[in-house]
């Protein structure tokens, strides 16, 4: 055998050898994403996104949850890694310690929290911040919102009032509500208001609370190793600036120009709110402690 040929076979064998001896790469990391039957259409607009992670290493999937009780149930078995969600839910995962924020988006004006404000009929006294503002009114808000149905329970006395509670399954709804004289007074996030008022010449703003609130925040469940966090954190917030296609389509799919870090802190106001409201350890959305009416 000569020298050339010899030495061919050599390199062939090391080549074969090489991945044997090289430390093996790590599997793709598993985040399983939960939503509730009422955010059908949050894989639609999320799935730029997860194929973006996809190509960062980490292998998405949804998981359709019944409502916020079942997502609660799945954050605490462990079957579920991770949620979008506004403030109010947010903050209840937290205070139930279910769940921890990690990013959340800001939006292309390069907003990223919202505060509540109070809407009225044109001609209406202004909201004296008190409860007592509500007696003998129609209240409509969004259930489970800081900038809603959270804030009307974060009042003293608001629970015990004899203000008719209506529930509404979005803000614009509720902000439609008043609108059509279906309510007195609209509880909603300020964001949306701002968006629409042009729509709604008879409404205007009667009192706000300018405690903001992180606005559409990744959380993820305290079982999550916190290398793993780092790594999806460190890969969304650098999509800002990513020029890659994926990057791109998923900042058109979301409307977002990118992703910031979001910690505990940013919650202050939220969950301050929250624990006025009554949302303690126990909450977990199985049991609501905020006792409801609506009309027939």
């Amino acid at each position: 055998m000569n020298k050339t040929l010899r030495r061919l076979i050599y390199l062939f064998l090391f080549g074969l050898a090489l991945p044997a001896l090289l430390p093996m790469s790590s599997e793709a990391a598993q985040f399983r994403i939960a939503y509730t039957q009422d955010q059908q259409n949050i894989v639609k607009k999320y799935m730029p996104l997860m194929d973006y992670l996809a190509k960062k290493g980490i292998v998405p999937s949804y998981e359709e949850v019944k409502d916020y009780s079942a997502a609660a149930t799945l954050f605490a078995s462990g079957g579920a890694d991770a949620m979008f969600c506004g403030s109010g839910i947010a903050g209840a995962f937290m205070i139930s310690e279910l769940a921890v924020p990690l990013v959340r988006p800001v939006n292309m004006e390069g907003h990223s929290t919202y505060w509540t404000v109070i809407l009225a009929p044109k001609g209406s006294l202004p909201f004296t911040g008190s409860a007592d503002y509500f007696k003998g009114k129609k209240v409509v808000f969004a259930s489970l919102a800081s900038a809603g149905e959270f804030y009307f329970y974060s009042l003293p006395g608001a629970a015990q009032s004899d203000a008719i509670r209506i529930t509404a399954d979005s803000h614009g709804d509720a902000i439609e509500a008043l609108d059509k004289g279906k309510a007195d007074i609209a509880i909603v996030k300020n964001r949306v208001w701002e968006s629409v008022q042009s729509r709604y010449p008879n409404l205007m703003m009667v009192g706000e609370d300018k405690g903001e609130n992180p606005d559409g925040t990744l959380i993820v469940s305290t079982n999550m190793p916190i290398s793993l966090r780092a790594k999806i954190a460190a890969d969304l917030v650098a999509m800002q600036n990513d020029p890659s296609t994926e990057a791109r389509s998923a900042k058109k799919s979301l409307k977002i120009l990118g992703f910031i870090k979001t910690t505990d802190k940013d919650f202050e106001h939220t969950l301050a709110l929250l624990k006025k409201a009554g949302v303690s350890k126990s909450f977990l959305f199985a049991q609501k402690p905020l006792s409801m009416s609506a009309l027939p």
